[in-house]
């Protein structure tokens, strides 16, 4: 008995020998911490050169330019706008006002300091519901405008009709009254059966493109989902059709409706089939909230994050960046989203135009929700959507955030707070490195550090996360990732062929992503060539013994000529080496060029024979090659969605015409993305991993060597010199450790969400 309580005793004691140690080591682990030296908030070295106001031609309007553009449209009595976010159709709306881009030429006297800035303009879009068309005017000068002009014909060369307009957010309150007046009101008990809806819980609408099947339509599948998370993964199998072509929302009519797979021409009909029995009803059940992204585990510590130990070695000002031996100008439109202007390396212009044009989805499903869905998102507004990132989350936490302003869709400009952010980022393995082990030792290597410069834009379901990075060899790489929830249908017969099923009477559809770029490099001037590489086998007799040959890998190069010989199909063999060179050489005699690599290539384009494919005669093409023009600034527009049979921009127009590329200002035009069949790890929503593309603009034959060599960054070892802070500067990393300096958290990312109430 004694000797078990002191068993005892001595086993309690040492337990609380161990725990006051382990609360020391602690208490003492925070005073070291405390102690440390907090990094430095401004760099030890700054960045190299200037900032540049010049850049500020391709800045977005500020806030005060926007109030000055509204104010002076509406004061423009002819016009008869109204200032009104709820704006019915048969209204003259204000849609959007964004910066109107100069000139190319213009632009780059400007910026080459050979003529004065071009004048600021605004590019001003009203829907015209009086009229029935819409008109692009062009305002200026900012700040403070004193005149505008229709551009409308100049720019399309056709009538823009309002059936091509957007849907406002005025539009689709009436579009919800018109629902709840003519279909909710006179289905209540097959609505409470079917989905559990009454007067507390509500069903969501979500709407499918194109709205018809030719032009002028104007009619519009609405397919209706749980109110619960991620409630694009909820179908209920209730789908209606809306025709809304009318500028008199009183004129608008229910169409045909689909209940669990069986087509209806009115609301009555289906009411009466359902009262007596005579149609296979769906009875509802409770379903997990299986999209929702709340997490399942709590959160017990904070992932790796990155500290800028120095300081940071990049800097914003207005808009324009500065990076080591990078600098480039930038904006967000609200229409095409991201785009970089003026890009140089070690002060010369490699890129006059980085930009994101468009994206795609184009759909397969039995159901009339999805299967003649195509989505193209700049008619709604890829930039448009560009809410706060989540510090932490979208980006690093101690990256530089951005905020932005807009006008679309509003009756003033809209603040959104952090909507761009910008870090240098390891990119976790080496830029280059080689470890030497025959007859002499050492080792040479570079971290592959880049800047990332990004926004993330969520379009309805899906989230498109866009990156611009920054290489120190030289290289530009232009990237998307698609995350958020894949679009879904009610299972019915015949849903097999077109996709996965992915939860209870849930199927995720097929689906093509394709992404287009505009890549206006300006390499070593505008006068430029297109060039490509590739190899071939040829039989070759070996010149020792010229009786045994052998299938030796040559080089093949060619250079077309004209813009329809360097339009490179989807489903054609295409050289893996594309270049735009100019007409000098590096030292070695070769042209100096860019190189063009495609990281990613969609699925199947749609078939040419189909009607709608003119609004998306891009994505034709991996790499298409013309020649500039400032009235083929973009390769979509915001009227392909809703008028896809005749669209007010026609991409394989600028193609058709077959010019010369010899010596010419030139810019390709690049598609990328993937063929989306989602499964079941799709649920509760898509990750980027894996889901994705880009292409990266690397230096070829551009320079003497690989301009990395010059980095600070590089590390040499030899034997004996493996703590030498001289050529390695990681052996001093322990020696200047520090404590970060952290900004506090904050998110105000809901201000900006649409509001139909």
């Amino acid at each position: 008995m004694v000797a078990n309580k002191l068993y005892s005793f001595f086993k309690w004691t040492v337990v609380i020998i161990i725990l006051i140690s382990f609360i020391l080591n602690i208490v003492f682990l925070c005073f070291a911490l405390s102690q440390a030296p907090k990094c430095a908030k401004t760099p030890r070295y700054p960045p190299k050169g200037k900032h540049d106001k010049r850049s500020m031609v391709f800045a977005d309007l500020t806030n005060e330019e926007y109030i000055q553009v509204r104010d002076y449209m509406l004061k423009q009595k002819d016009l008869d706008l109204t200032n009104d976010a709820r704006a019915k159709p048969s209204q003259n709306f204000i849609f959007l006002i964004e910066l109107s881009l100069p000139n190319k030429k213009d632009a780059l006297n400007y910026l080459d300091e050979k003529s004065a800035k071009p004048e600021r303009e605004a590019t001003v879009v009203v829907f015209h519901g009086t009229s029935r068309y819409i008109k692009e005017y062009v305002v200026g000068p900012l700040p403070n405008p004193t005149h505008f002009r229709d551009v409308t014909a100049e720019r399309y060369d056709k009538t823009i009709h309002i059936n091509a307009r957007t849907v406002t957010i005025g539009e689709y309150g009436l579009l919800f009254q018109c629902i709840e007046t003519h279909v909710f009101s006179k289905l209540g008990k097959l609505l409470k059966e079917s989905f559990d809806v009454d007067k507390d819980k509500a069903i969501n609408a979500f709407e499918q493109m194109p709205r018809g099947v030719k032009s002028g339509d104007r009619a519009t599948w609405i397919s209706f989902f749980r109110d619960m998370s991620g409630m694009y993964i909820h179908p209920v199998g209730f789908e209606i059709l809306v025709n809304h072509e009318s500028l008199n929302e009183s004129d608008w009519k229910i169409e045909r409706l689909l209940y669990n797979g069986q087509y209806f021409d009115t609301v009555e009909g289906l009411k009466t089939q359902y009262d007596a029995g005579n149609v296979n009803k769906i009875v509802y059940k409770k379903t997990p909230d299986y999209g929702s992204l709340k997490p399942k585990s709590r959160p017990l510590q904070v992932p790796p994050q990155q500290l800028y130990l120095d300081g940071k070695r990049f800097s914003v000002e207005n808009n324009h960046v500065l990076y080591l031996d990078w600098s480039f100008a930038f904006g967000l439109s609200s229409l095409t989203g991201m785009r970089v202007f003026d890009v140089r390396f070690k002060g010369e212009r490699i890129v006059y135009e980085l930009s994101v044009q468009e994206a795609i989805s184009v759909y397969g499903s039995v159901t009339p929700g999805l299967a003649l869905t195509k989505f193209l998102d700049s008619s709604i507004g890829v930039g448009r959507f560009a809410h706060e990132l989540v510090r932490g989350v979208d980006c690093p936490y101690d990256a530089t955030y951005i905020t932005t302003h807009r006008y679309i869709d509003v009756s003033a400009p809209t603040r959104y707070e952090n909507s761009i952010c910008v870090f240098e980022h390891n990119m976790g393995q080496p830029l280059r490195r080689h470890f030497a082990d025959f007859f002499s030792n050492s080792y040479g290597g570079m971290v592959n550090s880049a800047l990332v410069f990004r926004t993330i834009t969520a379009i309805g379901n899906y989230d498109y996360m866009w990156d611009f990075i920054f290489y120190q060899n030289g290289a530009v790489e232009a990237k998307v990732h698609a995350t958020g929830y894949m679009s879904s249908s009610y299972l019915v017969d015949g849903h097999d062929k077109y996709g996965h099923q992915v939860a209870y009477k849930v199927l995720g559809n097929i689906h093509t992503h394709f992404v287009n770029f505009k890549v206006d490099l300006d390499v070593l001037g505008v006068k430029n060539v297109f060039q490509t590489k590739d190899m071939e086998y040829v039989n070759v007799s070996m010149p020792w013994n010229p009786e045994h040959h052998a299938m030796v890998p040559q080089l093949v190069e060619k250079q077309p000529k004209t813009e329809q010989e360097a339009a490179l199909r989807y489903g054609t063999k295409t050289p893996r080496y594309l270049h735009i060179a100019s007409n000098e050489t590096n030292r070695w005699g070769h042209p100096r060029s860019y190189r063009l690599q495609v990281t990613t290539f969609a699925g199947d384009p749609l078939p040419e024979s189909q009607p709608e494919e003119r609004s998306m005669s891009w994505a034709r093409y991996k790499v298409a090659i013309t020649k500039h023009k400032d009235l083929e600034q973009t390769s979509s527009s915001l009227y392909s969605q809703n008028d896809i049979w005749s669209p007010a921009v026609d991409f394989s127009k600028y193609i058709m015409d077959d010019e010369s590329i010899v010596n010419e200002d030139l810019v390709a035009w690049v598609t990328t993305g993937f063929l989306h069949i989602p499964h079941s790890e799709d649920v509760p929503n898509t990750v980027t991993v894996g889901n994705g593309g880009g292409v990266i603009l690397r230096p070829h034959n551009y320079f003497d060597e690989d301009p990395s060599i010059y980095s600070p960054d590089s590390v040499y070892i030899q034997p004996g010199t493996e703590q030498s802070c001289d050529t390695n500067r990681m052996a001093c990393v322990a020696q200047e450790t520090c404590s970060p300096v952290m900004e506090p958290f904050t998110y105000n990312g809901f201000d900006g969400v649409m509001k139909f109430d």
